[in-house]
């Protein structure tokens, strides 16, 4: 397959050979079978209501499907043991009439993709117009040469209609054509099998009521069996010259329209077909007004219309990026899915996977609103105003969840749902997880900080505030045993590796922010809009002591710091339990709870995606910058990103913290989940978080993003990968652009009359019209406080007390010259601190060929024996000055001493140095699954010597290894290069420089 996103990251060139891509068009040249559903996936449209995927109009797939967002089947669940409050069915989104196919018949032979010969493809996803485009030149198999085009539009200002404008064109056929344009039910639901982030199969087909075709049109009714839903699909023609109808059918699930012509050499016809869909039961007049509007218009005209619309978005949404084409692109794809999926009619939701496929069973979730909701804030405010109303039509049914669990007032809006009730049958991971009431309530603040849209406040937004508010009193309690604290217990997190917990830290915090908006929403209704309020709260039984006990709570809301470690515990147990003891996977990404039981993984530190990490960004202002690196350093080491919406939040934080190389790694990461497949699902649907967080990865992170107090505020900072990168942004009626590069920062207001905003600490007022240019933001990374109280120190070996990193270069260039596979000093850098099998896949990746597991161990133990024979003449003298001076200074100190080297000769080469009795323990590196940067090391060390992690300093020369130190939980002491080392909490040149007071307390 040869796909333009796939290219070197700065050269732009494609993996191919292809010329420079356009950075607006996603453009694939060659069709690959066994990824056909994953493209089906990259190049469906869709438009909020109609999602069409993107197979080929001639061809069958059978993972092809088009589906509308208000079509679901309700399928029972049945439990072996039910108890009140389960939840007793599901929804489940189902394709609905397939309206897309225009098959090919050459005199009275059906034309077979299968059996053709692809002479010339592409398919092309043009961003700019909001059209699929696609060639295909072949040769059938009676010899005869074609040519397809075909141009394919979801239009947004339609809501549900399908136009596609097809040409057939012969290169060397002569003889009689039929194109045969049908429309067919869809087919069942997917099986989910053991993923289940897939969905349930969705029983049997929709039930067809009615079928009619004839020369003017043709017509397909089908009705769900349980939900109440009825569907009509409708399609209509327009012809070029010498195409025309010739016959009609219709039945066993199929209505269809033949047209035939005659061609010759150097000929083609046209045919443009129009297809609408009705959901809501008022078909008949709908889509015959669609097709009549769609006829009157004509292909062309409704082209035309939509890339006007997109022409209008992407001036208001507009980026950028200088010097990574891919990079831009990726961006670009990312947020055309994100407009053309989410819910804009105010009355569907946005589903996990859009309106692309049948992940998720098209269920809604939280991310809607704490990823999607947020870019369509400052892109298309209209967009996340119709999103918020979707929450608002189902607010019943969050208090029909609410009654059924247990709360006599209130809303709690379901963990995934479609039409607003409860669908999830795993209480632990989905009704538990109460923080989706504070998810909903934090993208109505950010929608309200944007738009000061008070009229949705007052129709809406408050009423969703205080109903969903009413939940924490009766969630929580003040707790005596901690002076008055607000508990919340019994609650799941984002983390769904971590389930019903006491206190989770995301939890608390978030819903101390929901508690503050209702507050305040109530005091804005008061002052501007009294009546309204006046009607609200007599509707819905709310008086203004219930309001003060919001705030009571919010103010005495629990968010402990644990002492020892000086960080946000995940929940009050979660420090306690021991860390992941299993080995990383190998190979492509597949989750821990596709292989572990829930209860393996609830015993352990092991979270699924970012949880305290994410409070830090939705709701970090007023949290020590230091703490938050602790935070993140912390919970990377026990994350294992099995959700795609983990790595933008890693990555935005880590911008914040200064781990630049990280904040660019999980950003690339969340840049390109469904362009390179990196979770094995994009066939069931785009990942539409995954896609939010690369937008807020950009804006949030490298821009440096943040709203506190209803205020804009900007920290940018410049990825080394990119010569530079800009954003538009809407806010409160105004239009920002934002640019940034090595000169500095550019801030440029194109609408509205002013603008105040902060950048990097200080204050900024933009007049309309004006541009002003501002340095970077640079701070220095936040350290990690050196404890004064400090029981042991634990010692890197290479480069810390002796220099054998020339002696392993040595050892491994041998190796690599043996086997032909180039190695110089550049990459033996990228293996410091690193081990030795890690060590051979960084030198493998420029071999030529592949080698198998047991080749590898053989070529990682003929590297050891060249390096036993070079240190066979190892002894004291090759200690570091002040080596000893240092042990001595710690051992009169009354500390304890371990090493925590990577090396599995370690001990051997401590006696040829003669300090191998300076050291209570020496960790086996032989029983370390997991190498630097993972803590695993350190942590055994520290266990071994009995003192706990928060109470050792960690001593290294490799960035790696800082990395591994503060994911323990300790302090670092860097030994080098400052720069190198700029993460660890304190740099020294040499250890002959180390002096003990300057760390550690008499």
């Amino acid at each position: 397959m040869s796909v333009e996103q796939k290219q070197a990251r700065t050269s732009g060139q494609g993996t191919a050979g292809e010329s420079r891509s356009d950075p607006w068009r996603l453009t694939q040249r060659a069709f690959d079978a066994e990824c056909a559903a994953r493209d089906e996936t990259l190049f469906a449209l869709a438009n909020g209501t109609l999602g069409v995927r993107g197979a080929l109009e001639e061809d069958d797939s059978p993972s092809d499907g088009t589906f509308l967002s208000s079509v679901f089947e309700q399928n029972p669940i049945h439990y072996h043991e039910r108890f009140p409050g389960f939840t007793r069915s599901t929804d489940t989104r189902v394709p609905v009439a397939e309206g897309k196919h225009l098959r090919l018949q050459l005199g009275d032979t059906p034309l077979r993709l299968q059996e053709a010969e692809w002479l010339d493809f592409e398919r092309t996803l043009d961003l700019a117009a909001g059209a699929l485009e696609r060639r295909l030149r072949l040769k059938t198999a009676q010899g005869h040469t074609l040519e397809i085009r075909a141009r394919r539009v979801v239009p947004l200002a339609e809501r549900a209609l399908l136009a596609i404008r097809f040409e057939v064109a012969s290169i060397d056929y002569a003889g009689p054509l039929t194109l045969c344009s049908s429309i067919e039910t869809g087919r069942q639901a997917v099986e989910q099998g053991d993923d289940p982030r897939i969905g349930v199969h969705g029983g049997k087909e929709l039930h067809v009521a009615d079928e009619h075709a004839d020369a003017e049109g043709a017509r397909l009714t089908q009705r769900t069996h349980h939900s109440g839903v009825a569907l009509v699909c409708a399609q209509q023609h327009r012809l070029s010259p010498g195409l025309a109808f010739t016959v009609a059918q219709a039945g066993n699930g199929r209505v269809e329209q033949r047209f035939g012509a005659t061609l010759t050499p150097g000929t083609s016809v046209v045919i443009e077909k129009y297809v609408a869909y009705d959901g809501n039961g008022q078909a008949q007049d709908s889509v015959d007004a669609v097709l009549t509007r769609a006829l009157r218009d004509g292909f062309d005209g409704i082209a035309a219309a939509q890339a006007d619309a997109l022409h209008a978005f992407w001036q208001r949404a507009g980026l950028s990026v200088e010097g990574d084409a891919a990079a831009e692109l990726a961006l670009r794809f990312n947020l055309f899915h994100l407009l053309q999926s989410a819910g804009r009619d105010g009355i569907n939701g946005t589903a996990a996977k859009g309106i692309t496929g049948e992940g998720y069973e098209g269920h809604c979730f939280w991310d809607t609103e704490a990823f999607v909701l947020p870019v369509m804030a400052f892109t298309a405010p209209d967009v996340a105003r119709a999103m918020l109303m979707y929450r608002f039509r189902t607010l019943d049914g969050a208090r029909d969840t609410a009654r059924a669990m247990n709360h006599p007032r209130g809303a709690l809006y379901p963990w995934r749902t479609i039409a607003g009730r409860e669908c999830s049958a795993h209480y632990p991971s989905g009704s538990a997880a109460y923080h989706i009431n504070a998810a909903i309530a934090y993208g109505i603040g950010l929608y309200l900080d944007a738009s000061d849209d008070l009229d949705f406040l007052s129709e809406a937004g408050a009423e969703i505030l205080f109903e969903t508010a009413r939940i924490w009193p009766q969630a929580g309690h003040f707790n005596p045993r901690l002076d008055g604290a607000f508990c919340i217990h019994e609650v799941t997190g984002p983390d769904e590796y971590t389930t019903l917990v006491n206190n989770n830290w995301y939890t608390n915090r978030m819903a101390q922010r929901h508690l503050q908006r209702a507050v305040a929403a109530w005091a804005r209704l008061s002052a501007d809009r009294p009546d309204a309020l006046r009607a609200l709260a007599n509707r819905i039984g709310l008086e203004a002591d219930e309001v003060a006990l919001w705030q009571r709570a919010a103010d005495a809301m629990h968010l402990p710091v644990d002492e020892a470690l000086g960080i946000h515990p995940q929940d009050d147990d979660f420090l306690a339990k021991p860390r992941w003891p299993f080995p990383r996977r190998e190979g492509p990404h597949r989750p821990l709870l596709l292989d572990y039981h829930p209860l393996t993984l609830y015993r352990h530190q092991v979270c699924k995606q970012a949880d305290v990490v994410m409070a830090m960004v939705l709701a970090g202002d007023g949290v020590d910058l230091g703490a938050k690196r602790r935070d993140f350093d912390y919970y990377d080491a026990v994350t294992t990103h099995d959700s795609t919406l983990s790595a933008p939040v890693y990555g935005i934080l880590a911008s914040e913290v200064g781990q630049d190389d990280k904040a660019w790694d999980y950003f690339d990461a969340s840049l390109r989940v469904d362009l390179d497949d990196l979770h094995g699902n994009t066939d069931h649907g785009v990942h539409m978080a995954a896609m939010a967080g690369s937008w807020l990865g950009l804006v949030q992170g490298f821009g440096g993003l943040r709203i506190v107090a209803g205020r804009l505020q900007f920290a940018p900072t410049l990825p080394k990968a990119w010569e530079g990168y800009g954003f538009n942004l809407r806010w409160r009626g105004c239009a920002l652009r934002v640019d940034v590069d090595a000169r500095g920062a550019r801030y440029r207001l194109d609408e509205g009359d002013a603008l105040a905003f902060g950048h990097a600490g200080s204050e900024v007022m933009l007049k309309a019209g004006r541009e002003v240019a501002l340095p970077l933001a640079v701070p220095s990374p936040p350290k990690m406080p050196l404890p004064r109280a400090c029981d042991a120190l634990i010692f890197d070996l290479d480069g810390v007390l002796t220099d054998t990193a020339h002696t392993h270069y040595r050892a491994w260039k041998r190796l690599a010259d043996e086997i032909g596979v180039p190695f110089d000093l550049q990459v033996n850098e990228r293996l410091k601190g690193v081990d030795r099998m890690a060590s051979l896949e960084i030198i493998l990746g420029r071999a030529t060929r592949t080698y198998s597991n047991d080749e590898k161990r053989a070529l990682a133990d003929t590297k050891n024996g060249y390096y036993v024979q070079e240190i066979a003449h190892v002894g004291p003298q090759d200690l570091f000055d002040g080596v000893s001076e240092v042990l001595d200074a710690a051992r009169a100190a009354g500390l304890k001493l371990g090493l925590a080297s990577a090396s599995r000769n370690a001990p051997a080469l401590l006696q040829k140095l003669g300090i191998a009795d300076r050291f209570d323990y020496i960790a086996d590196a032989g029983s370390i699954v997991r190498a630097k940067p993972d803590p695993a090391i350190f942590l055994d060390v520290a266990a071994a010597l009995g003192v706990p992690a928060h109470r050792c300093i960690g001593v290294e020369d490799a960035a790696a290894g800082i990395e591994a130190i503060h994911a323990a939980g300790m302090a670092a002491i860097g030994i080098g290069d400052a720069r190198a080392l700029r993460h660890a909490d304190a740099v020294i040149p040499h250890i002959n420089t180390f002096d003990l007071r300057m760390f550690v307390s008499p």
